[in-house]
């Protein structure tokens, strides 16, 4: 304990540093709200950060492409690689997310564009339940969606979601937040189709198929 211009100041240890309070503080050596939201707002920053710093993606695993082939499928493309978020796999949410901006290239037709664009709001909009082929190559459908998303600053995020049955494919696949996971897209007669493939980053800093 010091005595610094007539003054009492106690230093109290907080995540490995200090921090110097005046004797009478309330606050009982935690930070401030708004030291903690700060703190959330950098530790979300960090996360996205991380899935543009990733190494490339890999291109689409043999049984996958064995899999699509053997179905009559072709025009594989990747959609997006995206680290999962807590909402990605809360059952409570429900969904997958594909934010229009981590999209790595067009997968929906000018027509399919233009059919999730007709509908008016997340209770009420448009879906096309397509194929869905998972890890493990089990078949299943489910549905896209698109979402406007309004944030309290009153701009609007567009995004992709997979819902529906999403609940059952991260169960099932045992999805984990932090985790990353790739979505290919395919045509079977010109229908489209999606292919999810989990890939968990080793220390490395490659990636290994689940």
């Amino acid at each position: 304990m010091d005595v610094v211009d007539g003054e009492m100041k106690i230093e109290k240890e907080y995540d490995q540093g200090f921090r110097v309070e005046h004797e009478g503080d309330d606050h009982q050596g935690r930070l401030p709200e708004s030291s903690k939201i700060k703190k959330k707002k950098q530790k979300m920053a960090i996360r996205c950060d991380q899935q543009y710093t990733t190494p490339p993606p890999l291109d689409l695993p043999i049984k996958f492409r064995k899999r699509i082939r053997a179905l009559g499928g072709s025009d594989i493309a990747l959609v997006i690689q995206k680290c999962l978020f807590k909402t990605d796999v809360s059952s409570d949410h429900n969904r997958l997310s594909i934010p229009l901006n981590q999209i790595r290239q067009t997968f929906l037709t000018p027509q399919e564009t233009e059919f999730l664009n007709s509908g008016d709001n997340k209770k009420k909009c448009s879906e096309m339940e397509v194929m869905l082929i998972e890890p493990p190559l089990r078949r299943g459908t489910i549905s896209l969606r698109k979402w406007e998303m309004k944030k309290a600053s009153g701009s609007v995020t567009s995004m992709y979601v997979l819902v529906g049955q999403w609940n059952s494919v991260a169960w099932r696949n045992a999805l984990r937040e932090d985790e990353t996971v790739q979505l290919w897209s395919f045509r079977i007669n010109s229908k489209l189709c999606l292919a999810l493939v989990n890939r968990r980053a080793k220390s490395n800093g490659y990636f290994v198929e689940f």
